[in-house]
This record gives structure tokens, sequence and C-alpha cells, in this order.
């Protein structure tokens, strides 16, 4: 019998590729959703409702299962008020424990947990190369608050024969969703402008080589805390001029100034303002292979 594997927000951009993937290499997939499931699910994937801030799961999406893929969380890209600020981290806390919660309770003999984090974890900074080991160089910044209690929450999975994995995943360019498409959209309009000074380091990753990776380590069951992103970070303003360069589109318009933007955006601001070069060589050491290393690649990929 194949393999199944849990996969927790598998309605989402990494989470649908993730499934479509599993399927293709002939594994059985649940997936637990916060809608009660409607529709019928694609051949092998069985579909279970929850509700993680009410402390609600159907234990069957547990049933067989070897592997949990947790991919759970509200957008971070989304006005953050005082609400959105605490569905952003619930989501992402309350998911990991209540699974940890009835995984303990209950028994269940799950051999492997690989959990989403970000790369928001490490701080803002134009100089550090950072590695897994430097997360204690964090800010005070509310994204790196809500990446810490998103980790330590994964503690709770403190389980006798279970190995747990932790993904700080960068910026994750697909063509149709996410990050991407919305930095196209003022490019393609010729409207395009680098944000702030442009030396902000953007640490990416293609959503092949993503998905790609998870399989690695859900394969080889690698315990630990991994960097997800390219080999190769580049910097705001070479982000922006290889987009144009793909779309053969001209970056006109003077810089957005760093005020601008925090006018406009406020506090989330930091999202496009805030610099992590992050270093992919722990992943490669444990003999994953890069598909797309250079950012001018990986979008002529995807446009």
């Amino acid at each position: 019998m194949s393999k199944i594997v849990l996969i927790t927000g598998a309605s989402g951009l990494i989470g649908k590729a993730l499934m479509k993937s599993l399927l293709d290499q002939g594994y059985f997939v649940h997936t637990l959703t916060t809608q009660k499931p409607k529709t019928h699910p694609k051949p092998n994937v069985k579909e279970f409702y929850w509700n993680p801030i009410g402390n609600e799961i159907d234990l069957q999406s547990l049933e067989g299962v070897e592997s949990i893929v947790n991919l759970a969380g509200a957008p971070i890209a989304q006005r953050w008020t005082k609400a959105a600020k605490n569905r952003i981290t619930n989501s992402r806390v309350k998911s990991l424990e209540v699974l940890a919660h009835n995984i303990k309770t209950h028994n269940f003999p799950i051999k492997h947990l690989i959990s989403a984090s970000a790369i928001g974890i490490y701080a803002n900074s134009i100089t550090h190369y950072y590695e897994e080991k430097d997360a204690q160089f964090s800010s005070n910044s509310y994204l790196s608050s809500v990446v810490h209690r998103w980790e330590a929450a994964v503690r709770s999975f403190d389980m006798e024969n279970l190995k747990v994995s932790i993904l700080r995943i960068g910026i994750v360019l697909d063509a149709k969703k996410g990050a991407l498409p919305k930095m196209m959209f003022p490019i393609r309009n010729y409207m395009g402008a680098v944000l702030g000074n442009g030396d902000q380091w953007q640490s990416w990753i293609h959503i092949e080589d993503l998905v790609a990776l998870i399989s690695h380590v859900l394969k080889l069951r690698i315990e630990g805390v991994f960097n997800a992103v390219a080999p190769n970070p580049v910097q705001q303003s070479e982000m922006t001029t290889a987009i144009g360069c793909v779309l053969k589109k001209p970056i006109v318009f003077p810089n957005v100034s760093e005020s601008l933007l925090k006018l406009m955006l406020g506090e989330m601001s930091a999202i496009v303002l805030e610099s992590q070069r992050v270093c992919a060589k722990k992943i490669q050491q444990t003999g994953f292979k890069f598909k797309f290393h250079e950012i001018s690649a990986a979008l002529k990929s995807l446009v």
C-alpha cells in the first residue's frame, strides 16, 4: 500500500503544487480544510474538516498517516490590523498545537512532521548572510515574532520516534499566484519601479524547486531546520530589473521611497523593505539539487 501523507494548507499555493506532485509519485493524500468538504476529491485524496481555533479536528484524518506536511497559515499579505495579526499568528500556532495534542492523546504513530516556517525569523540586514543557526539574530519586528512563535509551537511534537523538519521558506515564485504576479503587474503596465533604495536582499525559490525540496525531505525523512531558498538571493533592484527584462518592459519610474511605502502600507511595508540574504548550503549538503539557481532562469521558466 502507498504511504499516506497528511497536508494542512493544501488549498494554498504550495499545498496545491505539493499535492499534485505527491499524487504523481504514488502517495495517498489526506487534507485538512477549514471549509466543510462539499465536492468529491480527486482519486487517492481524502478531505477532512478541522477548526484549529476551536480545537476541532476529524480524527479520521490521522488514521494510517505516516507523515504530515504542515503548511497551514493565513496569508501574510493583508492589512495588518489587530484582528488580522491575530489571524496570522493563531492560524499557524493553533494548527500545530491541535495536531500535537491529538496525536499524543490518541497515540497516532506519526513518523515525520515537516512544518513550514519563514525566513522572516532572521533580522533585517543588508550585510549578514544567514545560515540556519543564525535565528538568534532576529529582530523585534512583527514578522520575526510570528515566525518565532510558529517554530516554538513545533516543539510540542516532542514524541519518541517522530522526526521533525522545519523549512524556512523564502519568496515563492509562481506564475499565477503569490508574490510574482503582484511584482509583475506594475512592470507589465509600464509602471515598474524599484522599492525603497533597492539594496534589500530578497531570498527566493521557484515553486518547482520548493515542491521538490519538500519531497526530498519527506522521502529521506531528514530531520532539522533548513532554509528553503535558491542558492543565489538577489537585491530588490536586481529582481525588478530581471522581471522587466523577461517581460521586455523598461523600468522608467524612480524608486518608490521607503517613507511612501510606509505611508501606503503601514507596518506591512516590512514585507518589501526588510532584507534577508539567506544561505541554501545546508539543504544542498543533504544531496538536494536545485533546478533553478539564478533569478533570470527562474523567471523565464515562469513568464
